[in-house]
């Protein structure tokens, strides 16, 4: 029987269905990539070290479990490997032997120390895909610096962007980068399994955090020739698009197209401004900011966030802004089918999200509970060749 048979894996195939996946990545950017192949029906194994992935020791209100760990690896069965010791490693290259995808976050070096990198590994397994996540690539000064999301949100200029003008440098909480870069491994990985079903050959399919930081500032890293470094005068709309404070909680308003900047006006009663040509650009705008602001405001000050919002939404992208607790039962999220109940056996049940992409003829089976560390150690392990 194939260590990769899986009973959990219940409901509608996916478009990866029957595709068998290790992934031996810990925090975010490596597990939730290889989430994302599960949500499409991948069989995916988390392969942890004895005292399991770091992100299982993070702070929780969750009574005995973990919830950072549960939204990033769900719909994975889990068994522990010590890979330092070679009746275990043996185990994992029997695992890999049938493999047809291997995700790891190792800092450069370590998979070889292991003796798992992806030359050892091809050779017995041509058609693995071998995708290592690292903090800033293959080669380079930094390529065996430990990379983190906040570390590269401050090296690639994010802090400094997000910060108030004159003010401090501000973190994006939410781990951005991390996600970025587990859509670029889903995505990596999908296209690698979609060339060797024409090639019959398997490949390293390399994601870095600094790879992904920058790709997400694709439209400020342009630089004309002969052009000074000062990029973010360019990403500016000037106080009119942003967060603006209401009666009752604030108000995120998006009004740079002209047709949307023309209907918000109308809809709270300046709509001499919607008509005078000297606002009637983006650019025009953001020169008179000081001017358009304090007006716009002052009639936002009148109503609540939620009042604007149902004014507004059908004729101007707009939000109240919400707390993510405000989400679990937003009629939109609940329309969309996003958040599923998942039984646990500790928790009884939780709500999570699940199936981020739809696909109309295969949407894939359904999510089940990340694993408890060494939960399918038994079954995995006795399977096996």
């Amino acid at each position: 029987m194939s260590p990769f048979f899986s009973p959990k894996r219940t409901g509608p195939a996916g478009p990866l269905s029957g595709v068998k996946v290790l992934d031996l990545s810990a925090y975010i950017a490596g597990p939730y990539g290889c989430t994302l192949l599960a949500d499409q029906g991948a069989d995916v194994i988390k392969i942890e070290p004895p005292a399991g992935d770091n992100l299982r020791e993070y702070p929780s209100t969750l009574e005995g479990e973990n919830r950072a760990f549960l939204g990033v690896n769900r719909s994975k069965r889990g068994v522990v490997l010590n890979l330092k010791e070679h009746g275990e490693r043996d185990i994992l290259l029997e695992f890999a032997d049938e493999a047809d995808v291997l995700v790891h976050n190792f800092r450069p070096g370590v998979a070889e120390r292991l003796g798992i990198d992806y030359p050892t590994l091809s050779a017995r397994n041509p058609r693995l895909i071998y995708c290592a996540v690292t903090g800033y690539g293959e080669a380079g000064p930094l390529a065996g610096r430990a990379g983190y999301d906040q570390v590269l949100q401050a090296m690639t200029g994010m802090c400094k962007l997000q910060g108030r003008a004159g003010g401090p440098p501000e973190l994006t909480y939410g781990s951005p980068v991390d996600y970025y870069a587990a859509a670029l491994v889903a995505a990596g990985v999908a296209s690698a399994l979609y060339e060797r079903e024409r090639s019959g050959e398997g490949q390293y399919v390399g994601v870095s955090l600094l790879r992904s930081a920058m790709a997400m500032q694709s439209a400020r890293m342009v630089q004309g020739e002969g052009e000074r470094y000062d990029v973010s005068r360019d990403m500016r709309s000037g106080g009119i698009t942003g967060l603006h404070p209401t009666a009752d909680g604030w108000l995120y308003l998006s009004a740079n197209a002209p047709h949307f900047w023309r209907a918000l006006c109308d809809r709270i009663g300046l709509a001499a401004l919607g008509d005078d040509s000297r606002y009637n650009t983006v650019k025009k705008r953001a020169e008179h900011a000081d001017e358009l602001v304090p007006q716009l405001r002052e009639v936002l000050l009148t109503r609540s966030a939620e009042d604007w919002e149902n004014l507004l939404a059908d004729a101007v992208p707009c939000s109240v802004v919400r707390s993510v607790e405000d989400m679990f039962d937003h009629p939109q999220v609940a329309a969309e089918n996003m958040m599923a109940e998942i039984p646990h056996p500790i928790l009884g049940s939780y709500r999570g999200v699940t199936r981020p992409i739809k696909f109309s003829r295969t949407p894939g089976p359904e999510a089940f509970a990340a694993p408890l560390l060494d939960e399918d150690s038994d079954t995995l392990k006795a399977t096996r060749l």
